[in-house]
């Protein structure tokens, strides 16, 4: 039904339009008493518990960032089959991000490309949300900086979200490799992210609980920035990484080039980016031997696709793009394939 008659009605309106018409049909849905229950029944599969970065989560499967920036849909999303969710990317200040149209479908390929440049409301905003959430679900917190701060003055960014946000989500994501804030790659280089967790990590030492911090890398990385970002998380203790971002690559799309060049920059998502983020978890596995654990998120656009991410080496697997092109549904086929494997 989401195959072939929901999805080609909303893929006749303006993707960011949707989205926000989604979000308020959602939150209108799940407030008819009932309705919450009833899609937990719905889209439950009993799974074992996984551990990962020291927290238990109730399955393998989580909705990547930019889905629920705001955390608006928390509650609506913790019945519907994922384990935890991840907010963000947001920021020290509210920002609008870059200007409108900033979101594309490219249906022949089943991907997407976003240029939305962190539009949020502001971490003070979404922790308030966050501490009147009633779900208990698993929470990460994906924090970046301020398009207007400069790269030298960053770690403070990070640093003010993650105060913010300590007694709010369960571990943190720091994003220094999305595509579409101008210069927030060169973050990745070695001193600079160097700076940013060592800040982060001082800070956590301070607080009653650790929570985990992990590292979101590019799929974009060469092999020897691969290795650094390996050696910067080994050396600090970060807790793990989330492989991979979006690509600003692309190579061997369907879509008509024409379209690809009228759409201009942006991070490309879906399944053109499944085999290099699944490449990647393998190379870092291995490098590693395993010590570093990972969550693995990139063109999983169906069941077999999340197995493949978890048979590289990933722990937890993430999803966005696919849940867009497959549906609600899709939460159930993953969890009921990832349940029978121990």
């Amino acid at each position: 039904m989401y195959k072939f008659i929901i999805r080609p009605i909303l893929f006749l309106i303006d993707p960011e339009r949707v989205h926000h018409l989604v979000v308020r049909l959602l939150k209108i849905l799940f407030a008819i008493p009932g309705v919450p229950k009833l899609s937990k029944l719905i889209f439950h599969v009993k799974s074992n518990p996984t551990h990962f970065a020291g927290i238990e989560f109730p399955n393998r499967l989580g909705l990547a960032a930019g889905f629920d920036k705001n955390a608006l849909l928390v509650d609506v999303l913790s019945n519907m089959g994922f384990g935890h969710l991840e907010i963000g990317t947001v920021t020290p200040r509210p920002q609008p991000g870059n200007p409108r149209p900033r979101l594309f479908r490219l249906p022949a390929d089943k991907a997407l490309i976003n240029r939305m440049g962190f539009n949020n409301d502001g971490v003070d905003v979404v922790a308030e949300r966050l501490k009147k959430k009633r779900s208990k679900i698993v929470i990460g917190g994906n924090i970046g900086k301020n398009t207007v701060t400069p790269n030298e003055e960053a770690y403070l960014d990070y640093l003010y979200c993650f105060e913010r946000l300590y007694d709010c989500v369960d571990y943190f994501v720091v994003n220094v490799s999305c595509p579409n804030i101008s210069s927030l790659h060169e973050l990745q280089d070695r001193d600079q992210l160097n700076k940013i967790l060592q800040t982060l990590i001082n800070s956590r030492k301070e607080k009653s609980i650790k929570k985990p911090i992990l590292l979101k890398v590019s799929p974009d990385l060469n092999q020897n920035q691969v290795d650094d970002a390996i050696s910067v998380a080994m050396d600090l203790g970060i807790d793990g990484l989330v492989v991979s971002n979006t690509s600003i690559g692309r190579n061997g799309l369907q879509t008509d080039p024409d379209i690809i060049k009228e759409i201009g920059t942006g991070g490309l998502s879906g399944l053109p980016l499944k085999e290099k983020s699944t490449q990647m978890i393998k190379y870092i596995i291995q490098k590693t031997n395993g010590k570093l654990p990972v969550i693995g998120v990139g063109g999983i656009m169906d069941e077999h696709d999340a197995l493949e991410k978890i048979e590289a080496g990933a722990t937890l697997v993430q999803i966005y793009t696919g849940y867009i092109y497959a549906g609600p549904f899709l939460t159930k086929r993953i969890n009921k394939m990832l349940s029978k494997r121990k």
